[in-house]
């Protein structure tokens, strides 16, 4: 009877044991994810107060909430910026590394981190040059920068534009802006907002118009046109358009929603790969360089001005000549 009594004692202290560590670590489980919300909030707001374009913006809070959820996953349990160490970083990386993420995606996601350490004043982390925690310390630095577009052929954007024209009128002449003015699709989104000043200065003569909206960090500049008479037309189609569709050339009622209408769309119409919307920025960087030889400037020097024109700024035209005009091999 007596052993009975402490056999039973010792089965209740053993079932007290494993529901005690199974509730302890269903516990860490819901702590482990609550801080991890938390400091997801965090990363994004900072990522948030970084600045740039609108998609800078995006991507870096992505990133934010890709980093939070990931030292979730590895078990670092933190809540906050300043508790962020080297290991964790380098952590994050490594894990990264394994999935087979390139070295350019990854370039770009520590490059979102940095601004992101440094809008929450861990200066000293984001620095690039950092003993630890630089691309070339953490093995992800030597990815090439030069395009994987190509100049896009007027034959194909007429395909492109009689596909998407039956779908979304306000797309097919949004890359067509893209085409001849070289915007980006953010730029192309919010053209809506100048297009009418585009207009009257063109006929006013002038060759260059200011693109505002839409830029990356903000930065205006002033694009050459050209290809002066199918500018005019474009635009002249484009503020019709706008003036029957409420004022926008992509009708959705937010920023956001308009860049996914519009991606979705050009995706679907097959402007994929190579020939993705940005190949329409090659094509404007090819045509507007000859255009600015024949007007007598040096190669250089008209490389410079599109490095403008594209809003890289004057010190980019050798990335101009070696990734937008480069010679594809079908037109060897």
């Amino acid at each position: 009877m007596q052993n009975r009594a402490v056999g039973v004692k010792c089965f209740y202290s053993q079932s007290h044991r494993t529901i005690s560590t199974s509730v302890l670590n269903v516990l860490d489980s819901e702590w482990g994810l609550i801080m991890s919300v938390k400091l997801s909030k965090q990363l994004v707001t900072l990522a948030r107060q970084g600045g740039g374009s609108f998609k800078t913006v995006s991507d870096r809070s992505k990133v934010a909430s890709r980093f939070s959820e990931r030292l979730a996953t590895l078990n670092i349990q933190i809540r906050d910026v300043s508790h962020i160490k080297t290991k964790h970083i380098e952590g994050y990386v490594k894990s990264r590394l394994d999935e087979n993420i390139s070295l350019r995606t990854l370039q770009n996601e520590m490059a979102g981190i940095r601004s992101i350490l440094a809008s929450g004043g861990r200066n000293k982390l984001a620095d690039p040059t950092h003993d630890k925690l630089s691309n070339q310390a953490l093995g992800i630095s030597g990815a090439s920068r030069e395009g994987k577009k190509e100049a896009l052929s007027d034959e194909r954007l007429r395909e492109f534009v009689g596909r998407i024209s039956d779908k979304d009128m306000g797309v097919a002449l949004g890359i067509q802006l893209g085409r001849y003015l070289g915007l980006r699709a953010e730029e192309i989104i919010q053209s809506a907002k100048s297009i009418k000043t585009w207009q009257k200065t063109i006929n006013n003569g002038e060759d260059r118009v200011r693109v505002i909206f839409g830029t990356k960090g903000g930065r205006w500049r002033n694009v050459t046109v050209f290809e002066r008479e199918k500018v005019i037309s474009l635009l002249d189609q484009t503020v019709r358009y706008i003036d029957e569709n409420n004022g926008r050339l992509i009708d959705r009622s937010t920023l956001h929603a308009a860049l996914n209408r519009f991606h979705n769309v050009v995706r679907d119409a097959g402007m994929t790969g190579k020939e993705a919307p940005h190949s329409l920025r090659y094509s404007y960087s090819r045509d507007a360089v000859d255009y600015h030889i024949a007007q007598g400037v040096s190669r250089k020097e008209a490389e410079a001005i599109v490095s403008m024109d594209l809003g890289h700024g004057d010190g980019r035209g050798a990335y101009i000549a070696r990734v937008y005009n480069r010679v594809s091999d079908n037109d060897e």
